[in-house]
């Protein structure tokens, strides 16, 4: 067995529970988002927190993503013998690349160009 077999089987249920976390972050940023532009008769509480729930769902939505792109290419990467007896060479090759496309066509500039880091570096540069 490989290093990164190792690795990936001892924080298996590490990743797993962040992704629930996350997933769980996001169904509640949603519905907290929906509530506040749709139900919300505050306008104060609404022009507040409503900007600030989709900031965080829209970001949880792209850790979902790319965590879950990650966890795909470990899991069907071409090279394992680990995964369940019915999965094929192109069944886990189909993944696998999922996992690749996902992280490629994933919305990038959402955490870098917004981020304070970026900023700052744009402010400094300019």
């Amino acid at each position: 067995m490989d290093i990164l077999t190792k690795f990936f089987d001892y924080f298996l249920p590490t990743i797993i529970y962040f992704i629930i976390f996350i997933k769980i972050v996001f169904i509640i940023m949603a519905l907290s988002h929906i509530y506040l532009e749709n139900f919300s008769k505050n306008e104060v509480l609404k022009d507040q927190y409503s900007k600030k729930t989709l900031y965080w769902k829209e970001r949880t939505e792209y850790l979902f993503i790319i965590s879950m792109a990650i966890l795909l290419i470990f899991i069907f990467h071409p090279w394992s013998n680990h995964v369940h007896k019915y999965m094929t060479n192109e069944i886990k090759l189909l993944f696998y690349l999922f996992g690749w496309v996902l992280i490629i066509t994933a919305h990038w500039s959402l955490f870098i160009r917004e981020s304070p880091w970026y900023k700052i570096i744009v402010n400094a540069l300019e």
